[in-house]
């Protein structure tokens, strides 16, 4: 098997001597690229940010920023990065680097203070400033004037913009996962919503015209450890029947956290984000079947709003660079009763495919969930897929109760999808998160409402029910009095939006 090897700035260079339980962020940094920042080592503040050449949804390659604090970069092994450093352009003849366009708008508007966190916002933009959907959402009519006078495209004005996004196309939330401690956020939007489509002879927008690396199978072995990427679906089968007690991961979002955080290793990591099997996404007339393996980024983008319920949640998830990297299989495989897709997936009364020695088989999700971070999955079985049948209901909301409105664990979490014909409720399915040692389903409350008018008075009755449902406890991020009392108000506030809706 070839040495395990990563192109960075373009150029390739071999992964060993790492630790597999290295990261990317500590392998570059050794190497000199100390643009590349560590400052929370659990994915929530950016400063780590690179970007990855990932296959695209709209052109054959998506520019995709990561935290590389989370990354084993044994798991990039015949892949591509590009960090802050290597987005400037230099010639052989010695002369100063041309700025990027992302890093000198940055520049020219004040968007670096101290300057530590502005590598990651730069690599978070620069994969903004490369999604192809960004330039179907500006007509480039009405250039607008770059600050630095130099006559570069600055955008353009396709009608009024909101606080979240930009006349050129560029949406906020690409920055959600970066943290500015000296608090520039203003100057850093400034810059983003200023910087225009790329030209036509900048590097890495050609490079999305070709194929990203194919995934490569990977056994690196080390006397600390081992992290193995199987070709196949059937090999990973086989390794997690040779090996029990492995470590699964896909985009190493939670584990990252152990690793960094609880200084967690691992004898073995099996790492099945780029298996094709679990990478399949179908919309069929009675189902859709998701791989467990796609990132959330990816599921948004290619379902385009084909399930509204989800569509409301993927903003709430985490941050941008979470979802980049975070998968469903992932975050229903560590089982966490505050995890923010399982509530949202009992609504939509969905389905889990399980894979092992054994064949396949589904379970129901409802029926997943047995403990607090246990479930029925046998040792050695991979969610491969996750199926949501079809029709979906047309009454669906998800609410999220946190501290902070993005980017922040849920206290409760709340799913609704319900079927309202002529006024009267014929279905109601409702997942909650955070109010139990599971995620779990409200059968009172759905049992309450179905069959009822839909009605100030019987939703009223039904919120009362919610309101007891699970059983909610104390600690740092609500009590458990609170916790009833926004399962009670998630419901009326469904009922006055749908009322409103009506009446508008």
């Amino acid at each position: 098997m070839v040495a395990a090897r990563i192109t960075v700035n373009g150029k390739e260079t071999p992964i060993s001597p790492a630790a597999p339980h290295t990261t990317v962020l500590d392998f570059l940094r050794e190497r000199g690229l100390t643009g590349t920042k560590e400052g929370c080592a659990e994915g929530e503040c950016g400063a780590c940010s690179v970007l990855v050449a990932r296959p695209g949804v709209k052109k054959p390659t998506d520019w995709v920023a990561v935290n590389a604090c989370l990354v084993p970069v044994a798991a990039l092994d015949g892949q591509e990065v590009v960090t802050s450093e290597g987005l400037a352009t230099a010639d052989a003849s010695g002369a100063p680097a041309v700025l990027h366009p992302v890093q000198q708008e940055m520049a020219v508007r004040g968007g670096s203070q101290c300057g530590y966190c502005t590598p990651g916002f730069i690599c978070s933009m620069a994969s903004e400033y490369y999604r192809p959907d960004r330039c179907a959402h500006s007509d480039r009519a009405q250039p607008v004037e770059p600050a630095d006078g130099t006559g570069q495209d600055g955008g353009s004005e396709h009608g009024p913009s909101d606080s979240e996004h930009g006349p050129n196309g560029f949406d906020l939330h690409a920055l959600s996962g970066n943290l500015c401690r000296c608090t520039g956020y203003r100057p850093i939007r400034d810059a983003a919503f200023a910087v225009g489509m790329p030209a036509q002879d900048d590097p890495l927008a050609r490079r999305r015209e070709q194929a990203p690396p194919e995934p490569v199978a990977t056994a690196y072995v080390r006397d600390d450890g081992a992290f193995l990427r199987p070709g196949t679906l059937a090999d990973a089968v086989r390794l997690l029947r040779e090996r029990p007690g492995a470590t699964v991961v896909a985009g190493s979002t939670d584990w990252g956290v152990e690793v960094n955080i609880r200084s967690r290793r691992a004898d073995c990591v099996i790492a099945v984000d780029r298996l094709p099997e679990l990478r399949e996404l179908h919309v069929g007339s009675e189902r859709i079947e998701i791989g467990a393996a796609l990132t959330l980024t990816e599921i948004e983008r290619r379902l385009d709003g084909e399930v509204p319920l989800l569509a409301e949640l993927f903003p709430q998830f985490a941050s941008r660079l979470i979802r980049n990297s975070a998968t469903l299989g992932g975050n229903l495989g560590t089982g966490s009763p505050i995890g923010d897709s399982p509530p949202v997936l009992l609504a939509l009364e969905a389905s889990l495919v399980l894979t092992g020695a054994d064949g396949e088989r589904e379970v129901p999700l409802g029926d997943y969930f047995t403990g607090y971070r246990q479930s029925v999955r046998r040792p050695g079985e991979l969610i491969r897929a996750v199926r949501i049948p079809r029709p979906l209901a047309p009454v669906t909301a998800f609410h999220k109760i946190a501290k902070r409105r993005f980017d922040d664990i849920s206290s409760v979490a709340v799913a609704f999808a319900l079927d309202i014909e002529d006024g009267t409720v014929r279905t109601a399915r409702i997942g909650l998160g955070g109010v139990a040692a599971t995620p779990v389903r409200a059968l009172a409350t759905e049992a309450a409402l179905e069959g009822r008018p839909w009605t100030a008075e019987s939703v009223e009755a039904a919120a009362r029910v919610l309101s007891t449902e699970g059983t909610p406890m104390d600690d740092h991020r609500a009590s458990a009095g609170y916790r009833s009392a926004m399962l009670k108000q998630s419901l009326l506030k469904l009922y006055a939006r749908t009322t409103e809706a009506v009446s508008s």
